[in-house]
């Protein structure tokens, strides 16, 4: 077989150890492999730096196992060429499974070259992707507890629910009352801002109750920590405004594809490409939001995941397969078995599949009208994946060539099809009994193109 790197290693990273298998190719296809282990504190991983630079490792391979690999990559990056590669693609021989085995089958498949590396955004995008996380985790916390507030609150005979949500101005500002001992529905009903103060009837009935010192302690706990999430929401959303406009860097020109055999490496460039560090994150910002049911925090999460450079990804099915939306593959012997998605990016996912909720939501667009043809046959989940597999194809196309979203409209599927829709729909109310005959309008008509 052939020997594509000369010099190379590999690695079998833990929680406290690595074990290093380190090759290097001498004439005639002869090799010398030495295999040594280290720690994982800093230290340890400067050791295995100049262990391996003792050899001239021109490439290192390792698994992305967990949060373990990250330490490594923070050493190694910019002085080997790092390939972290997907641990279900490199599994060792059945029944020869050690640390070392395990970094020495790592270091050949990579001698050969064949691995294929993962994508890992430079740190800025990192940077920006870990805020974006840790934020959403904020609002899903805050989710949590104000329906722990809520849960308290139907304890105490109070239905405020019922009337409005118990994250209002108004709303929180009648549980504070409560907290502090107000007990009278008619004051707290007056506490009602806005289009509220037409609902005070219902609200004099709803906040009359049976609070005691047991509720008010909790509620003022539930208040506390709901306050407390918000102002770090609000801080992380400064923070992410700021780290965004530093994200116009991170899109830079493609790296030289690894040698080897990979998928789709000798796909051609796609005619418009662009994203060569000409973009401003402001402007993909906008961009993405010409798509019906992103908002602006979507579109964060969606740059700090993929980035601004398309270039990464050969075409846009890819970038679905990396997001896990794409179909799997399972045929075997002719039969076409389970399509299930593949996995993929768990945040990038998760987001997504909310736009698609959003815009099946919406009026008179493409996606909310493929939704509903999906969901009539296929039913509701499969249909949301489907619009949520169909967005993140138009996300691909809109940043490589720049341009807005432009909607095909909700009656797009009933145009392309105009007779077949037509027929189906006379043929149905014949069977009801009617007798049809159509005559096309003469004013306002759409032809179509």
């Amino acid at each position: 077989m052939e020997v594509i790197y000369e010099r190379c290693a590999g690695l079998d990273v833990h929680k406290k150890t690595i074990v290093a298998c380190r090759i290097h190719s001498q004439s005639r296809g002869r090799k010398v492999q030495e295999t040594g282990s280290f720690g994982t504190t800093t230290a340890e991983l400067l050791k295995l730096l100049d262990w391996l630079s003792e050899w001239e490792c021109s490439h290192v391979a390792m698994e992305s196992t967990g949060e373990y690999w990250k330490p490594v990559y923070n050493i190694l990056e910019g002085q080997v060429q790092i390939l972290v590669v997907n641990a279900g693609h490199i599994k060792t021989v059945p029944g020869r499974k050690t640390d070392v085995s395990d970094a020495e089958w790592i270091a050949e498949l990579l001698r050969h070259g064949l691995l294929r590396a993962s994508f890992v955004p430079p740190r800025p995008q990192r940077d920006l992707r870990d805020l974006t996380r840790q934020r959403s985790n904020l609002v899903r916390e805050r989710t949590a507890v104000v329906n722990r507030l809520q849960k308290v609150l139907e304890g105490a005979n109070i239905k405020l629910a019922s009337v409005t949500k118990a994250t209002g101005v108004s709303a929180q500002q009648m549980v504070a009352a409560l907290v502090q001992g107000e007990s009278d529905p008619a004051i707290l009903a007056e506490m009602a801002q806005g289009r509220l103060r037409s609902k005070r009837a219902q609200l004099e009935e709803a906040l009359t109750g049976q609070v005691s010192d047991h509720h008010r302690f909790l509620l003022d706990g539930h208040l506390q920590h709901i306050r407390f999430l918000e102002e770090q929401i609000e801080r992380f959303n400064q923070e992410i405004a700021t780290r965004m406009s530093h994200l116009d860097l991170v899109s830079e020109p493609p790296a030289e594809p690894l040698s080897g055999p990979s998928e789709g490496s000798s796909a051609p460039e796609p005619k418009g490409r662009s994203g060569q560090g000409t973009r401003t994150a402001e402007r993909a910002l906008v961009l993405l939001d010409t798509i019906p049911g992103i908002a602006r925090w979507q579109a964060e999460v969606i740059l700090a995941e993929i980035g601004l450079d398309m270039s990464r990804f050969p075409n846009a099915a890819h970038l679905a397969a990396w997001a896990g939306l794409a179909p799997g593959n399972n045929e075997s012997a002719g039969k076409r078995r389970s399509g299930k998605t593949r996995p993929g990016s768990p945040t990038l996912r998760r987001t997504l599949t909310l736009v698609a909720h959003a815009a099946a939501r919406s009026k008179n667009t493409y996606l909310a009208a493929q939704y509903h043809r999906l969901a009539a046959r296929r039913g509701a989940k499969r249909a949301i994946i489907a619009v949520a597999h169909s967005i993140v194809v138009i996300i691909y196309h809109l940043l490589t060539r720049d341009e807005p979203y432009q909607d095909l409209g909700g009656n797009y599927f009933d145009e392309r099809k105009r007779d077949s829709v037509t027929n189906r729909l006379v043929h149905r109310l014949e069977k009801l009994g009617y007798d049809v005959a159509l005559e096309p309008k003469t004013q306002g008509l759409a032809v179509p193109a």
